[in-house]
């Protein structure tokens, strides 16, 4: 097992180490990570993104923010003249990848944490976030914070890898642990950074745990849309008060 994967199942590792290397792996594999999504996934990560935005269904006069939103592919999804879209990843290099191609200008782009949001409370009408939630430090902690900047009815969607139906899993499985990190290895000469990666996804909750932990963090209208047989989820909730 790589360091990388040992930290990520390491409660004793020190919160502030963990989120360092986790931050490499993102700056590690920047220059490729499109590149590495469309082969890992075979270009369905894109459909998935798709769904999310149309999920999303951005208004004139929004205020929406992408959270982990890496490169900016989900935040130009949902960009327009008559909003207001940001990007927010603690990974510099990955946003600076994202900025050489929006030629837009209609995102906008900030630095942060999820546990450590740049914005006042009840500002935001909808937070998205996709394939970054399993990253995040303290998901209790990035909940909260998701939860304070959000308005009261504003909405939160989660797009992330999950379970899969049962007869595709073995399947599934194999494909993660033998393909993408020799993928990793080829193209984003990353192997390690892509190790990770699978072991996070083998570790993050199931479709109804990942339920369960948004509805503790208080949010209401708690639901899920599962993407190609369980293999990716969609959580939608909405802030009440």
């Amino acid at each position: 097992m790589s360091e990388l994967s040992r930290t990520f199942g390491n409660e004793n590792v020190d919160p502030a180490e963990r989120e360092a290397r986790i931050r490499r792996v993102f700056d590690t594999v920047a220059p490729r990570y499109d590149l590495m999504n469309d082969l890992m996934s075979m270009g369905t990560h894109r459909l998935w993104k798709r769904v999310l935005a149309r999920m999303a269904a951005p208004r004139a006069g929004q205020v929406i923010v992408d959270l982990a939103g890496g490169t900016g592919d989900v935040a130009a999804l949902m960009a327009g003249p008559d909003r207001l879209v940001s990007v927010c990843d603690p990974s510099l290099p990955m946003m600076a990848a994202g900025r050489a191609r929006d030629r837009s200008r209609r995102l906008a782009w900030l630095a942060a944490t999820g546990e450590r949001l740049p914005f006042a409370a009840g500002s935001i009408d909808t937070l998205t976030i996709s394939f970054g939630i399993r990253n995040v430090t303290d998901m209790p902690a990035a909940l909260a914070e998701i939860r304070r900047v959000l308005k009261p009815g504003g909405r939160f969607l989660c797009l992330e890898f999950s379970r899969p139906w049962g007869p595709i899993r073995p399947l599934y499985n194999a494909f993660s642990f033998t393909v993408i990190p020799r993928l990793g290895a080829w193209i984003a000469r990353a192997p390690e950074a892509y190790s990770y990666l699978v072991e996070s996804i083998r570790r993050f909750p199931d479709q109804e745990q990942m339920k369960a932990i948004i509805e503790r963090s208080g949010f209401a209208d708690v639901r899920y849309r599962n993407l190609m047989f369980g293999i990716a989820c969609v959580h939608a909730a909405t802030k009440r008060d």
